[in-house]
């Protein structure tokens, strides 16, 4: 099961998550969300853990924990939505631009 964790502070590694959410099971992998550009660290992360029951416990025992300085949000995680295209229509479709369509 994949969790979120989010409010993290930037300097949580993922091996800080992997010893936090250890304590309630087997973790298969942790990940870190970092800026494509500057490689900073975005606040927030995922962990995936082996068990549904293990991951059900660790969100109920960690969601509102100190880590590193820092009150961290844990909740399952929801799937992804493809956000590639921003919400804007294609202008063909009078999305933008006065509501007629130019022809060139």
């Amino acid at each position: 099961m994949k969790i979120y964790v989010g409010n993290l502070s930037y300097e949580v590694t993922e091996e800080d998550l992997r010893q936090e959410f250890g304590a309630f099971g087997e973790v298969t992998s942790a990940n870190i969300i970092t800026d494509k550009y500057s490689g900073r660290p975005k606040g927030f992360g995922f962990v995936e853990m082996a068990s549904k029951s293990e991951a059900e416990a660790a969100i109920t025992g960690l969601s509102g924990k100190t880590l590193k300085e820092r009150t961290i949000m844990v909740n399952e995680a929801r799937p992804r939505t493809d956000s590639r295209s921003g919400g804007f229509r294609d202008s063909r479709s009078g999305g933008f631009g006065g509501g007629r369509q130019r022809r060139y």
